[in-house]
């Protein structure tokens, strides 16, 4: 397929989508027919982002990104949180409510929302451009509402403190939110005072966290949330964000409720990150949830989060945008085939006002969105583990439910971890001691110190981006800041859990080195990904015959005997001719080459 016909597949359905959208007669089944894309405030200013740079990148996405389908700007967490000295992602007593206990925008860093306007005026810019304005919410009510036991609008008699459910917090944010009853009439109002005041800012997105995943999965404020969204009448993409990780199950028993939902833990820009992304985009593909039926008709989408390019910062601190994504070009353009071949919602996360052109062509390829927005069959069909080109497993922090299947024990002073190859729990048992030296074991608290030659580990510290431990490689792990230290609990059960963080060190094996992604278009072409996780530049290769029957059924009686493809290759717009036996393509280390295949059987 010519690149200008891929453009036409891609533009077209784009505008009168937006015409649809702009012109009043939206319904909620409309505004995800296709993955959402746009551009998210928290890789790049994490939680302090202000009005005139965010006000900023929105005249980016609205001058470069607009016309390829970028069309939502939002503002990520902690818009209600003043930032002064002592305010941090975690710290109580400086978010902002109103007399309803709802939270507000922080009037220094939002000008505009002074004297009660909240983001209406944010919203109202951002509309004078052509975009769509979103928030960040978090789970339940603030504990700031709870301290000052507001009422509640909508629900005389009730306050604050009758509505919450103190026994249920975030998880990853205890003390500043807890979870409310839904089934209590203040509950209920509670939530729908919110998403009423929400549209009545002029919001089109919401990404709710702190809902979702294994260690906060709130499925009844989910279904509530979902309710009062639809009560608005307003066309708002539906988003949920977990603390750590989801699962193909929870995905089903949400994806009805909501037009998008993450599946992973945050993403950044780390190999040890993206490389786990594969087998969780392979099982929610598996499972039938990429374009499952959505809230109110619409489609849902699996989400691999925000994609950490350009210039950003650091999760969680108190900084904005400092560095460069510390992603390869070919890990870039690895992560850009894997979202568009598992049809994940685009969000960048750099502070467009330094994107360059690569980066610009980069998210822009007119097939690559292609195949993002229309294409359908998407899959893994196939995942091979290649000889001298082996993968490093992968250290990381989970939910100590969901640790998976590793085993830890303090043998010789080391830190000792076991687990099976597969994650089914089959396989040859995988084993390694961490390079940790000199851990202590307290018996009166059961407390592992854990120290080595590069100084104490601690979580999350992103010195450097990965880190490699032994035959291991980390995001979550780094030397600790100087006179720090980490402190772990070695349970009875085996498990290495953090007190810092509350989860648990787990061993995730990396089995396959090559792994291939199928997907078909509209016009009848094939989409290939060809995805080499190895250390190594590699060749990869896929038969034709298995391209084009896998997931399909042979019709009884045909008499084609072979067929032949005419292939483009998408990321350098180049014909390569041709092929009848096997596509085949030398991709780098860390890379991924994708291409576009027109097949016609033929006959011996």
């Amino acid at each position: 397929m010519a690149a200008a016909d891929a453009a036409m597949i891609v533009l077209i359905p784009l505008l009168l989508h937006s015409a649809i959208l702009w012109s009043g007669i939206s319904a909620q089944s409309t505004i995800s027919s296709t993955p959402p894309r746009g551009w998210n405030s928290y890789d790049s200013f994490s939680w302090i982002v202000s009005e005139d740079e965010f006000l900023a990148n929105a005249q980016v996405v609205a001058d470069s990104l607009q016309q390829f389908g970028y069309e939502y700007v939002v503002v990520d967490f902690l818009w209600f949180r003043k930032n002064v000295k002592g305010a941090s992602m975690s710290s109580p007593g400086y978010d902002i409510i109103d007399e309803w206990g709802r939270l507000v925008p922080d009037p220094v860093r939002w000008p505009s929302t002074a004297g009660g306007k909240g983001f209406a005026p944010i919203a109202a810019k951002v509309h004078a451009m052509g975009l769509k304005f979103g928030i960040h919410v978090m789970r339940g009510i603030s504990t700031a509402a709870l301290q000052q036991n507001t009422p509640v609008l909508g629900a005389p008699g009730w306050r604050a403190r009758d509505i919450a459910l103190p026994s249920r917090p975030c998880s990853w944010m205890k003390d500043c939110f807890v979870s409310v009853d839904t089934s209590s009439v203040g509950g209920k109002a509670f939530l729908d005072s919110l998403y009423q005041q929400y549209a009545s800012w002029g919001v089109h997105f919401i990404k709710h966290d702190c809902v979702f995943g294994v260690d906060d999965l709130s499925l009844d404020e989910i279904q509530a949330v979902s309710t009062a969204i639809s009560a608005t009448n307003r066309a708002i993409v539906y988003s949920l964000s977990p603390g750590v990780k989801a699962t193909p199950s929870m995905g089903k028993s949400v994806a009805s409720a909501v037009n998008m939902y993450r599946v992973t833990s945050d993403d950044w820009d780390s190999w040890g990150d993206l490389q786990l992304h594969f087998d969780v985009a392979r099982d929610f593909a598996a499972a039938g949830l990429i374009g499952a039926s959505g809230l109110e008709g619409g489609r849902s989408w699996p989400d691999l989060d925000m994609l950490p390019i350009g210039w950003i910062t650091d999760p969680g601190v108190r900084r904005g945008p400092h560095r460069y994504s510390n992603l390869t070009p070919d890990e870039e353009k690895l992560q850009m085939s894997l979202w568009a071949m598992a049809k994940s919602p685009l969000i960048y996360g750099g502070d467009l006002r330094k994107i360059d052109q690569d980066t610009l062509s980069l998210i822009t390829n007119s097939v690559m969105l292609g195949i993002n927005s229309h294409s359908f069959r998407n899959m893994e069909i196939s995942a091979e583990a290649v000889s001298g080109n082996e993968v490093p497993s992968v250290l990381r922090l989970s939910s100590c439910s969901d640790s998976g299947e590793t085993r830890w024990s303090l043998v010789d002073q080391k830190m000792c971890w076991s687990v099976p190859k597969f994650r089914n729990g089959s396989g040859e048992l995988m084993t390694g001691c961490l390079d940790w030296t000199n851990a202590t074991n307290s018996r009166k608290t059961g407390h592992v110190h854990l120290s080595s030659e590069l100084g104490n580990l601690c979580l999350k510290s992103y010195a450097k981006l990965p880190r490699a431990f032994g035959s291991l490689i980390s995001s979550s792990f780094s030397s600790c800041p100087k006179h720090g230290s980490e402190k772990w609990k070695l349970t009875p059960d085996g498990k290495l859990h953090s007190r810092s963080t509350g989860l648990c060190a787990a061993v995730y094996p990396q089995v396959y080195s090559s792994r291939v992604w199928s997907a078909r278009g509209s016009d009848g072409e094939y989409y290939v990904g060809l995805f080499n996780v190895g250390s190594k530049a590699a060749k990869i290769a896929i038969t034709v015959a298995n391209l084009v029957n896998h997931g399909t059924r042979s019709k009884p009686g045909s008499s084609s005997d072979g067929w032949e493809c005419d292939a483009m290759d998408i990321w350098s717009n180049k014909n390569i001719g041709v092929i009848s036996d096997a596509l085949e393509a030398s991709v780098p280390a860390h890379g991924a080459a994708l291409f576009s295949l027109t097949c016609s059987p033929t006959k011996r």
